[in-house]
């Protein structure tokens, strides 16, 4: 018999950039590789602390969300996970302006982020209390006391930019041009994330946690359809309520909001804005307080196990196969 000649090696995966949180690798023409760090961010600032098993949580919990996207039907970009804090997606174009890829392009991201509230907390209390969103905007009546945490009458979509520097909000004209979709596609997408966060919402309920708001990114398939791309569903992107404290009245929070009131509390978040209102150079961030790092590793641990319902077992814990 004539032994077969050994398969050439693979080249490792070739680095091609660092977002806020995860490096992103080329495997191929067709597939990339995103590796999570224990790094967070919060601000669009990335915060010089680091949350040990932040990027396995991330990484189990993103697969868990894009195994839910397969049972729908959901086109998505996950392949597999590769490592404990790595995952293989399909690659896509990334272009700031679509429309230059031709009159119907295809393969390319959205540049853009998608956010459905459906409580009003985080960044649009701050619009509300500033006077910036009324009652109105949100579905309810003129002359309506918004409090925080109140439940919106029907869910409030916005669109900020996906590859600028600082995201910003769009109105839908701009959001239109800017994806190289049209009003129907637009509509389609808004649907799909309808459908997505409502089968979340069906499996985290009976585990105790109310969704509130979240982030979806989304791309042009090489079909010309739709997909959901990088990840979502996470304490990174979404904020979760725990449901038996809100029906008490409190808003137990189980997302990054934790870290973001941090920096609200020590007044970094108020001279951040000054600074962003008055063009002018941003305060540096602080890095979090020890204890206060312990306290987020174990919220990412623990929101991982009230989404999936399974326990969270660290790599370097797990007993090693001989």
């Amino acid at each position: 018999m004539t032994a077969r000649a050994p398969a050439p090696a693979q080249s490792p995966p070739k680095y091609l950039r660092r977002g806020k949180v995860k490096e992103v690798y080329e495997v191929s023409d067709t597939e990339l590789e995103f590796r999570f760090t224990d790094d967070i961010s919060v601000f669009d600032k990335h915060i010089p602390s680091e949350i040990p098993h932040k990027g396995e949580s991330l990484a189990a919990t993103a697969a868990h969300w894009f195994h839910l996207c397969t049972r729908l039907g959901v086109r998505h970009h996950f392949l597999r996970l590769s490592s404990p804090t790595a995952m293989r997606v399909r690659r896509v174009q990334v272009v700031p302006e679509p429309r230059r890829l031709g009159p119907k392009p295809k393969n390319y991201l959205l540049p853009l982020e998608f956010i459905v509230r459906y409580y009003v907390a985080g960044s649009m209390w701050d619009r509300v209390k500033s006077g910036k969103v009324s009652a109105e905007e949100l579905g309810l009546r003129a002359g309506t006391t918004v409090a925080y945490g109140a439940k919106l009458p029907q869910p409030h979509f916005e669109v900020t930019t996906k590859l600028e520097p600082v995201d910003r909000l769009l109105g839908w004209p701009e959001a239109l041009q800017l994806s190289a979709l049209d009003a129907k596609q637009m509509d389609g997408v808004k649907e799909l994330i309808l459908k997505i966060d409502a089968a979340m919402e069906k499996e985290i309920a009976p585990r105790g946690l109310i969704h509130v708001d979240g982030k979806k990114e989304l791309a042009i398939d090489p079909e010309g359809q739709v997909m959901v791309v990088d990840t979502f569903g996470t304490a990174d992107e979404d904020r979760f309520w725990d449901k038996g404290a809100y029906e008490r009245g409190k808003q137990v929070e189980f997302s990054k909001e934790f870290v973001r009131q941090h920096y609200r509390t020590s007044g970094y978040y108020d001279s951040l804005m000054k600074a962003r209102d008055a063009h002018q150079a941003e305060p540096p961030i602080p890095p979090l307080p020890p204890l206060l790092v312990d306290e987020v590793s174990r919220l990412y641990t623990t929101v991982f196990q009230r989404l999936t319902g399974e326990p969270f077992a660290p790599a370097d814990a797990r007993p090693k196969v001989p």
